[in-house]
């Protein structure tokens, strides 16, 4: 009788995902409590799309992804009326789970609006429940964000810019339920308003795609005012977008991020290969 075939260890390691609450997804469950990174999707974006990055990121970090409303699961919660009430919901959501990982060691992951909220999330935190470190991509420096949203972003440009018109080419429903949720997002991006205020004390890294057709690179160094703690900033491969759903995204920099490595090479450095 011929012994039953052992399942490949990657495939034993990652358990089925689960919500927490309304407001938080966990992709890749993991049992022994590790890091916890909590991931901010990009402007259309939901939670699911950071599953292969939690899956790339176990054992050493658990990814708990943000479920925005107005989409997907929660396509009957309405977004929150702006910005400042946005960042007020996520900050009460994840308020509960701050603790859960090795050590009660967390930080925040965002790109692009993602990056945005996750900063503002973090700066709304108490002094002593904040991230560790926040990992801002694709993202320009907040005093940069006023108005942006209407003058130099529409939902289809942003669409085509980030890679993921291929996906719905041929979808006309999901194209136009991906322009919708776009439209939501940045209406209340549009809402934002840049407010002066005392540095966060989190490690904040800052992270631009090399082809990267939206954000300009040179405006990077900006993010340093926002920190008292430990800053970088670097360009890395990939475009406007680095953790997609088909692309888990800077894997080995985040990885070295948790496990309190050096992150980035100084500013003078050439970019990546």
């Amino acid at each position: 009788m011929t012994a039953p075939t052992a399942p490949p260890p990657s495939a034993a390691r990652v358990a089925r995902p689960r919500a927490e609450g309304d407001w938080l997804l966990v992709p890749a469950p993991q049992d022994h409590r590790p890091f916890r990174l909590f991931c901010f999707p990009h402007a259309g974006g939901d939670a699911t799309a950071y599953t292969p990055l939690a899956r790339a990121l176990a054992p050493v970090a658990e990814v708990w992804a943000i479920r925005p409303p107005a989409r997907g699961g929660r396509s009957r919660h309405p977004m929150p009326p702006d910005f400042d009430a946005l960042v007020a919901a996520v900050a009460e959501a994840i308020a509960p789970h701050l603790t859960g990982g090795a050590g009660g060691r967390f930080g925040f992951y965002g790109q692009s609006l993602g990056a945005l909220l996750a900063y503002e999330t973090a700066r709304a935190l108490p002094a002593d429940r904040r991230p560790e470190l926040v990992v801002a991509a694709g993202a320009p420096a907040p005093a940069r964000w006023n108005g942006r949203a209407t003058k130099d972003l529409d939902a289809a440009g942003l669409l085509r810019m980030t890679g993921l018109e291929e996906l719905v080419r041929d979808e006309p429903e999901l194209a136009e339920l991906a322009l919708r949720t776009i439209r939501t997002d940045l209406a209340v991006s549009a809402t934002y308003r840049y407010r002066p205020h005392p540095p966060i004390g989190s490690a904040l890294h800052v992270l631009a795609g090399a082809d990267d057709p939206v954000l300009a690179t040179t405006g990077l160094a900006d993010w340093a005012a926002h920190t008292r703690g430990g800053f970088s900033h670097r360009t890395v491969p990939g475009g406007h977008l680095l953790a997609t759903v088909d692309r888990p995204g800077p894997v080995g920099l985040l990885s070295s991020l948790v496990a309190g490595r050096p992150a980035a090479a100084p500013a003078t450095a050439p970019r990546e290969p």
